[in-house]
């Protein structure tokens, strides 16, 4: 079974830095593409970014782009996801999610959905 483990969050002013972790057992890592998504205090999830299983392919929400990069270590079974320029609109509890694919489609518009398999890191972003 899928288990995750996200680590990384933190409280940051804005325009400040963070650095996601996230260790993924339980599959065959280098078979799956990883995403990212966050969930804040009473809106929806919303899908934040995506790496295809070689780490050729990357996809982000707009809301990010620019701002976010994704990246992935199969070695390592681990995706990491460096967030710079950090906005209040940031703050979220962020997760990793592994959608039964190779490749990022679907996943940061939500089309695949998400499942929250570990506890998330929370992420704020505040004066």
């Amino acid at each position: 079974q899928l288990h995750v483990v996200e680590s990384g969050g933190g409280l940051v002013q804005p325009g400040g830095s963070l650095s996601l972790s996230c260790v993924v057992s339980g599959i065959t890592f280098d078979w799956h593409a990883i995403g990212w998504f966050r969930q804040a205090p009473g809106k929806e999830r919303e899908g934040v970014s995506c790496i295809s299983s070689s780490g050729d392919g990357t996809d982000y929400a707009d809301s990010v782009k620019g701002r976010f990069t994704i990246s992935r270590d199969n070695a390592k079974n681990t995706v990491y996801l460096q967030m710079n320029s950090l906005k209040p609109e940031d703050t979220a509890v962020y997760y990793c999610d592994a959608p039964q694919q190779s490749h990022c489609s679907g996943f940061v518009d939500s089309s695949l959905g998400f499942a929250s398999w570990g506890q998330g890191t929370q992420v704020t972003v505040s004066p």
